[in-house]
């Protein structure tokens, strides 16, 4: 049995209930999870102070991987973007394709969840394929994933 990957959580106001009960659902699966915030509702808060901390934890472990949460979880990909070996995904439902290849072609190690548009029975759908399935093996989106890190680390 493969070893299961420390996840990483992080959202602010708009996805704490979605991220709470992710993060109860990990643990029920036997994932070592880490909450980095938001821990509470404040409608004021900036999604950045939470998914930077999130992203950081990644970046330095790339065997990890980090759910994040926001209303539409598109600043969130960004900021998480920012880091070196990071290859975020956003998802907001509709085609639960970007979910697999994400993983096959871009071996994306964090999922940003549009909170305001993703309902928690199909997450929880999705993740074990997010959380189980492996980078395709072909040479091209091996060499694509490598530019994408080169770029990152030459900025």
């Amino acid at each position: 049995m493969a070893k299961l990957p420390h996840i990483h959580l992080a959202t602010d106001h708009a996805g704490l209930d979605l991220k709470n009960a992710v993060k109860a659902w990990c643990e029920r699966e036997g994932y070592k999870v880490t909450d980095h915030g938001a821990h509470h509702f404040d409608e004021s808060d900036d999604f950045t102070d939470y998914i930077k901390l999130a992203a950081e934890a990644v970046s330095k472990d790339p065997t990890s991987r980090a759910i994040i949460f926001g209303g539409s979880g598109q600043g969130e990909a960004m900021v998480a973007n920012r880091y070196p070996n990071i290859r975020a995904t956003v998802y907001y439902g509709g085609n639960s394709d970007i979910i697999m290849l994400s993983r096959h072609h871009n071996d994306a190690n964090v999922l940003s969840v549009g909170a305001r548009f993703v309902k928690l029975d199909e997450l929880l759908t999705l993740l074990p394929v997010w959380l189980s399935e492996a980078p395709l093996p072909d040479e091209k989106y091996q060499r694509r994933n490598q530019k994408i890190e080169r770029i990152s680390k030459s900025l």
